[in-house]
């Protein structure tokens, strides 16, 4: 005869496996959906300055400088799957050094349940827009984009990029730094 403990074994593997089918089935029936929206990016102002690169040798780095303003819809994205968008908008650019440079400007963390309907004015970055170098100086090809990762209740953690995108160029001369 089998024994009180060998019985909750085999009750606990066999709700264990029920569950894991479960998960499995309640991924599945997101996995293929399209998450992404169109994106508006409008960018209203950008300033570029040479500044002293404290992290390398004393060399003079680019530092731009960009006002933007977003907006999106994220509501499709939400279903019953979605714990939480994490969003971030990227600068994209080639250099004379590197064929790809990427660089985020700015983040969010929507959660569900929270406003899903993005319309932001005159956002200014977040984050520093440094360039090892002088790459963004009359760089006539600065592609600003939004992308997110979905994070879901069960499966896989996709990264989506929206469906619009700026491209933009930089100023041929910086702006002059003010000492104080």
């Amino acid at each position: 005869m089998n024994t009180v403990l060998s019985r909750a074994n085999s009750l606990f593997a066999f709700s264990l496996s029920v569950m894991a089918a479960l998960t499995f089935g309640c991924f599945i029936t997101t996995a293929f959906k399209d998450r992404r929206v169109p994106v508006d990016i409008h960018v209203s102002k950008v300033m570029l300055k040479n500044v002293d690169d404290f992290t390398g040798p004393r060399e003079r780095s680019d530092l731009g400088f960009i006002t933007f303003d977003l907006s999106a819809d994220l509501q499709p994205i939400f279903d019953w799957n979605v714990k939480q968008l994490f969003l971030y908008l990227s600068a994209e650019y080639a250099t004379k050094s590197n064929s790809l440079n990427q660089v985020v400007l700015w983040d969010k963390i929507v959660l569900r349940g929270e406003n899903t309907k993005l319309n932001l004015r005159d956002m200014k970055s977040k984050y520093f827009f440094f360039d090892d170098g002088n790459g963004l100086r009359a760089n006539k090809n600065i592609t600003l984009m939004l992308s997110w990762n979905v994070v879901p209740n069960a499966g896989i953690l996709p990264l989506v990029a929206g469906s619009g995108h700026v491209s933009l160029p930089f100023p041929d001369a910086y702006e002059a730094t003010k000492s104080y």
